[in-house]
Order: C-alpha cells, then sequence, then structure tokens
C-alpha cells in the first residue's frame, strides 16, 4: 500500500518541480542583473560582517524568493539601520502562487507603517 502511494506522489512531486524556477537560476543570479541596471554594488559587506545584496546611493536592498518575504523585511531593515540608506527589498515573483507572498509583504509593511520600498522581478524581465 505504501509502495502504491509513492508511485502516486513521485510524479506529482516531479510535476511540482518542473514549474518552479529552474536550478541554475539562484537568488544571485537576479541579485547581479537588477543592480547592475540600477548601477548598484552588489554583495556589500557591512560594519557588522553582514552583507547587503545590493546597496545604490538611496537604498539598501535585500533581494529574495518570495517565499522568504518575512525574511526580508528584517534584512532590510538592518541593511538601512548600518548603512544609514532607506529600506529596499526586491521580491523575485515568478508565478501566481509567488504573488501572495508579495500581498502578505505589502499588507505588514502597510500594517505596521514600516519605511520599506517594494520591487518585483522576473526572470524575464532581466535576460
Amino acid at each position: 500500500m505504501i509502495f502504491n502511494n509513492m508511485i502516486l506522489i513521485l510524479p506529482f512531486t516531479l510535476l511540482m518541480a518542473s514549474c518552479s524556477i529552474p536550478e541554475n537560476i539562484n537568488e544571485k543570479w537576479y541579485q547581479q542583473r537588477w543592480c547592475e541596471q540600477k548601477d548598484g554594488q552588489v554583495e556589500v559587506i557591512l560594519k557588522d560582517k553582514t552583507r547587503c545584496d545590493c546597496l545604490t546611493d538611496d537604498y539598501a536592498i535585500e533581494v529574495d524568493f518570495s517565499r522568504k518575504w518575512a525574511e526580508a523585511v528584517g534584512q532590510s531593515l538592518h541593511y538601512a539601520k548600518m548603512t544609514g540608506k532607506q529600506a529596499g527589498i526586491l521580491l523575485i515573483v515568478e508565478n501566481k502562487n509567488d504573488k501572495k507572498h508579495l500581498a502578505r509583504l505589502k499588507s505588514v509593511i502597510t500594517f505596521h507603517n514600516l519605511p520599506i520600498t517594494v520591487w518585483t522581478t522576473r526572470q524575464s524581465e532581466l535576460d
């Protein structure tokens, strides 16, 4: 019985994995391309040895996949504190499911009146 269930689950799991972002396109790929377009510096090491994903003239930006939106809030605020710049989040939104994470992020920022600017991107915008 367990073996039969595994046979049914495996193809479904493989199908779901194939619908996600390709393995070779990681956060750093998005980070480098987007930050370069904004004339920013990538992976700036701060005084406390943390790394700001993208530092522009005005913003300290955390780049993350949409599912990591909550982590991005804290990191962006920390980078802003360390640099004296405005907090920013670049959220990678590749599919419809990712949009729920974007909505959560925006609602938390609004509810708490957080000083965070949010941008979104997807692979097709950076190719």
